[in-house]
């Protein structure tokens, strides 16, 4: 490790521990020397000099909290001596000029995806199960059991047939200890080449709750029927449910009024029995499954990539390792005509004025303030606040308040313009960098981004995750090497080296936008991918951070 310690920027006062530092040693950083009062683990911060109660603590530049009570030079921030505090926002017609990076590298380079009728290009191509309610969940889970595996997509064989050693030995009076996981070897028997997956989205809605539940659950399921990775679709519905399938197929066509995938749609109260209904929606889908299989990869330029920007598990390497590098890979898009989509507003909390002055109008900056404080004045209502955002395992590894989450976070979008400001479920149209409204909550803002049309979706994370989306390829970059080590069965890119000092952000943003290409092209499947992480949770727009 070439540097032991990190100042985030200039009008910083306080020190970033990049690896464990000791209570005692004097630790040099430019022309100061700090002798630290305390152990500061890795991740952490310690303070650069004595401050007051009631004093303003920067990271990042902006301010991420206040002194609870007097604090020393050389001991660590927490919980303790530290409280959330950010600074009040407006627009005030400030001018924003951006640089892009140098994207020669890229110019000219394509992906091999599928190339929807719209203009939109898909990066995988799957057939999509939709439930209008929960009471179809188990139908769904039937058909699921039943398709995935004659098909070729599921990977639960290898367990069954862990699960089937195990009782042999058990009847056999052997050890259990003795059986290898490993040696219950599945061979992939894929029967459609051109179809990535068949995708279900099991939910807990469609009925009870209130009627603009259901009618936001709609707009959700037509965005994602209406996603550019999915080739086909098959609707199961009870019949008395709250979202009606006119409900569902009113707003398919207000999102796309030229819709033309297959669309299969089954009522179980309209059927003779679930046997008909099941097996009925498995022929007709699978008889769609032979016509989207014609579908071919095909080259498209870079600008039709959208990629969805996100992290899970943070940790205090977040903000100065995969997050810039990330947000670096998100401004080469944007330079070359793609989309970038930055959501999680609770984890925009004390960098809205940054974001309202890179907007592009004041149309722009009105719809983000206006989304923003509708959002928090729910959450204080609740008699919560966005200041309860961090997690316990967030705190422990050195995100100690929600504006310190926040400003390592929004890193991961880079340094372009606000183009446009999208609330829950609403589509990405303009070229460039746009923010969609959605919780905090992993899989919420996942479904959410995949909803305004992510089509890659890069999750950043310090402490592993499994989270994926259903019909968004989801890669995981990590903060640290160590991770990338530990979790490797999960992790698709090591940030590590950054740390380290043996990658810039640039280098590393570089390798992302390489590896995005091929995932955008089916040559790697991101980890999320192969383990079938299908996670999606609709946002009932409540509180939730």
């Amino acid at each position: 490790m070439k540097h032991r310690v990190l100042k985030g920027h200039p009008a910083d006062n306080v020190i970033i521990a990049l690896s464990d530092l000791a209570k005692g040693e004097m630790i040099r950083f430019e022309d100061t020397h700090i002798l630290l009062t305390e152990d500061i683990p890795a991740k952490h911060k310690y303070f650069m000099f004595d401050m007051a109660a009631g004093e303003v603590v920067k990271m990042y530049g902006v301010m991420i909290g206040k002194t609870k009570m007097a604090v020393s030079q050389g001991s660590r921030l927490s919980t303790q001596n530290i409280s959330h505090a950010t600074e009040p926002y407006a627009y005030r017609h400030a001018t924003f000029n951006w640089e892009g990076p140098d994207i020669s590298a890229f110019k000219g380079r394509t992906f091999n995806g599928y190339h929807r009728k719209d203009g939109r290009v898909g990066t995988a191509n799957y057939w999509l199960f939709i439930p209008t309610v929960f009471c179809e969940n188990r139908n769904l889970d039937v058909i699921r059991e039943a398709m995935h595996n004659e098909l070729g997509y599921a990977i639960t064989d290898k367990y069954k047939k862990y699960t089937s050693r195990l009782v042999q030995a058990y009847q056999d009076g052997q050890s259990l200890e003795m059986i290898d996981f490993t040696q219950s070897p599945v061979a992939n028997k894929r029967i459609f080449k051109n179809v990535d997956g068949i995708k279900f989205l099991n939910h807990q809605g469609g009925c009870g709750g209130i009627r603009q539940d259901a009618a936001i659950l709609s707009k959700l399921l037509a965005a994602y029927a209406d996603h550019p990775n999915v080739g086909g679709v098959t609707v199961i519905s009870l019949g008395c449910q709250n979202l009606q399938v006119q409900n569902f197929v009113d707003d398919l066509k207000k999102h796309n009024p030229g819709f033309d995938k297959p669309l299969h749609i089954f009522e179980q109260q309209q059927s003779q029995s679930e046997e008909q209904l099941i097996s009925d929606a498995i022929r007709l889908t699978f008889e769609g499954l032979v016509e989207i299989n014609k579908q071919e990869r095909k080259p498209a330029s870079l600008d039709k990539l959208c990629i969805g920007v996100k992290c899970g598990g943070s940790d205090g390497f977040s903000g100065i390792s995969a997050n810039p590098a990330v947000g670096y890979c998100s401004d080469l898009v944007v330079a070359l005509g793609g989309k970038v989509l930055l959501a999680e507003f609770p984890e925009l909390c004390g960098i809205e004025q940054e974001l309202v002055d890179r907007s592009v109008d004041e149309s722009t900056a009105a719809k983000f303030i206006k989304l923003m404080k509708a959002y928090e004045e729910i959450v204080t209502n609740a008699g919560s606040s966005f200041s309860m955002n961090p997690s316990p395992g967030n705190i422990k590894d050195g995100l100690i308040t929600d504006a310190m989450k926040s400003a390592g976070a929004a890193k991961k979008g880079g340094t372009s313009p606000i183009v446009d400001v999208l609330d829950y479920t609403e589509p990405v149209t303009k070229p460039g960098l746009s923010l969609v409204c959605t919780p905090g909550n992993d899989v919420e803002a996942t479904t959410g981004k995949a909803a305004s049309g992510a089509t890659l979706i890069l999750f950043t994370t310090g402490l592993g995750t499994p989270t994926g989306n259903p019909v968004c390829p989801t890669i995981k970059v990590a903060t640290n090497s160590s991770l990338a080590k530990r979790m490797s069965d999960i992790i698709d890119i090591d940030c590590g080296p950054i740390i380290e000092g043996d990658k810039t952000i640039e280098e590393m943003g570089a390798e992302i936008l390489e590896y995005c290409i091929k995932a955008a092209s089916g040559l790697v499947l991101p980890k999320a991918v192969q383990l079938n992480q299908d996670d999606f949770i609709p946002w009932k727009r409540g509180v939730s951070l």
